[in-house]
């Protein structure tokens, strides 16, 4: 095998509204890149970032904690060097640390002659994720290295199921230029909620878990509703309100928060009605004056995978 690999690393929407820090999905063509070459000196050094302004110490980046996870659970005589290439902005709701941080745990173990499966280094990535939000969650690690999507049932012991995606499905993302930084948007939350809005949320949870096992677009499209984490944050997204509203009256199945904001996603079943959604969730972010960008996406059933050098 070379010393030296190229990868591609997706971008996720995290908590889909009902499953939240529980639920995932992997996007297609939106990602960053990372180059992981194996030298002799033991370690891991981040020798380039092209694309934002992250820290080279590897104990301040994301995908050299991730990392330093893998390799203290190995026997590894030699070490690491990682170059990453940021695709997706830091801040912008779509995964980008957790991209950094699964890249770093794929490649390293590629390298190391895969001594751990895919599942095994989810766990690995999410101690990355610790650098960025301050604490270890799943939902968009998992994804983005397992890709469709992803159901963390629990985190002790680590459970991690993967849904494979209803063929149709497509994924409208509304990036807006502006940064929600997850430590930020987990302040807002309350630590309890009133058992009324639990029980709603994980009925809603188990129907949206329902009809992608089954391919019903409408239950899923009914299921994408949260009671108790988007009431609180949506206020941290411009025009947030107006946009979802616009999205479903062009027959989106349903639409909300990306991971931790600012980016809006929307669910809808055909390539053609996700240009209509998407057309329509642009023009009425224009009104805000805020620059973003838009991406139409298939579910990526694939996951963090190698590309050609």
């Amino acid at each position: 095998m070379s010393n030296e690999i190229k990868i591609f690393c997706p971008a996720t929407i995290a908590n889909l509204n009902c499953g939240f820090d529980v639920m995932g999905l992997c996007l297609e063509g939106i990602g960053d890149e990372m180059i992981i070459r194996k030298v002799a000196e033991k370690g891991i050094r981040i020798t380039k970032i092209t694309g934002a302004d992250l820290p080279l110490a590897t104990e301040k980046n994301v995908a050299g904690v991730a990392g330093l996870a893998l390799l203290n659970a190995t026997k590894s005589y030699f070490g690491f060097e990682i170059e990453i290439h940021k695709k997706i902005k830091a801040g912008s709701g779509i995964g980008s640390s957790s991209a950094s941080a699964a890249g770093a745990v794929f490649g390293i173990n590629e390298l190391l002659g895969k001594p751990f499966t895919k599942q095994e280094l989810v766990y690995f990535a999410m101690k990355g994720e610790v650098v960025a939000s301050g604490s270890e969650h799943a939902d968009n690690v998992a994804p983005c290295l397992l890709g469709g999507f992803t159901l963390v049932r629990g985190y002790n012991p680590l459970d991690v199921i993967k849904i494979e995606s209803p063929i149709e499905l497509y994924a409208v993302v509304l990036h807006p230029h502006i940064e929600v930084k997850t430590s930020d948007s987990r302040a807002v939350l309350s630590p309890t909620v009133s058992l009324k809005s639990a029980i709603t949320q994980w009925g809603n949870l188990g129907g949206l878990i329902a009809g992608l096992y089954t391919k019903d677009y409408e239950l899923i499209g009914r299921s994408l509703n949260d009671v108790i984490v988007e009431p609180a944050r949506k206020h941290l997204i411009p025009n947030f309100d107006n946009v979802k509203n616009v999205a479903i009256q062009n027959g989106a199945l349903g639409a909300g928060i990306s991971g931790a904001g600012p980016s809006i996603f929307a669910l809808c079943k055909g390539e053609t009605i996700a240009n209509t959604v998407a057309k329509s969730m642009s023009d009425a972010y224009a009104d805000t004056g805020i620059a973003f960008d838009i991406h139409i996406s298939k579910v990526n059933d694939e996951g963090t995978k190698l590309i050609a050098n």
